[in-house]
């Protein structure tokens, strides 16, 4: 039994693994577009653009670090340290996962302004399916959205709530800095937006499809 539950184990680890690098491939591409990254990685890409102390990849580790500290403030003796530990461990392995992302897309040309909203829609799908991925294999949360499960418990509030408000705080966080730094913006835009409700949204999608798979593997497909 034990021994099973290791394999199960892991296998989720291994699946969270790959969706981690696929997520890290969708960051990537929405820096590619140019219109913007997704919410959380808004804020480490417009410092990024600003300092280079740290890479793209490194300042995620910078936020992840602040991220984790905020949930050990306010969980205090409830803080989990094996969930500690293993935050700690994923959130630099994926910082180091999205600076080898934008590595490897590093030569693709984006010609013009027609081709960057669809490397924003490439890059929605991609984040997605990693982040579903991720669910799927159920062993571990990133620190932005375990201090966001942190809050949501402290508070009372619907996680679904804190995520929206960090959201947007990120989002023009990121809108400040670039202004006052660059004079224009880089980080954010409109494709950061875009992002944050369309990548839910294809989550949805990947889930239904997934359902109807199942059901027509299974041969329980009613429809």
């Amino acid at each position: 039994m034990n021994r099973d539950r290791i394999i199960k184990t892991i296998k989720q680890y291994l699946l969270f693994l790959i969706g981690l690098f696929i997520a890290s491939m969708g960051v990537a591409f929405s820096t590619k577009a140019g219109l913007g990254t997704s919410p959380v990685a808004s804020v480490p890409y417009s410092v990024s653009l600003v300092s280079d102390l740290f890479s793209f990849g490194g300042w995620l580790n910078v936020l992840s670090v602040i991220q984790i500290a905020v949930q050990i403030a306010l969980l205090r003796r409830k803080c989990k340290p094996v969930e500690i530990v293993i935050q700690t461990v994923l959130a630099f392995v994926y910082g180091y996962l999205t600076n080898l992302s934008c590595f490897l897309i590093r030569d693709i040309p984006v010609r013009n302004y027609p081709e960057q909203p669809l490397y924003l829609a490439v890059s929605c799908f991609v984040l997605a399916f990693g982040i579903w991925l991720q669910f799927k294999g159920g062993v571990a949360m990133l620190p932005g959205e375990a201090m966001n499960r942190a809050i949501s418990q402290v508070t009372g509030r619907r996680y679904e709530n804190i995520k929206i408000i960090f959201d947007v705080v990120y989002i023009a966080l990121s809108a400040v800095i670039c202004l006052v730094f660059l004079g224009e913006l880089k980080g954010v835009r409109e494709g950061s937006i875009i992002a944050a409700v369309a990548v839910g949204l294809i989550i949805k999608l990947y889930n239904k499809g997934y359902t109807i798979l199942a059901r027509k593997f299974k041969g329980d497909d009613r429809s």
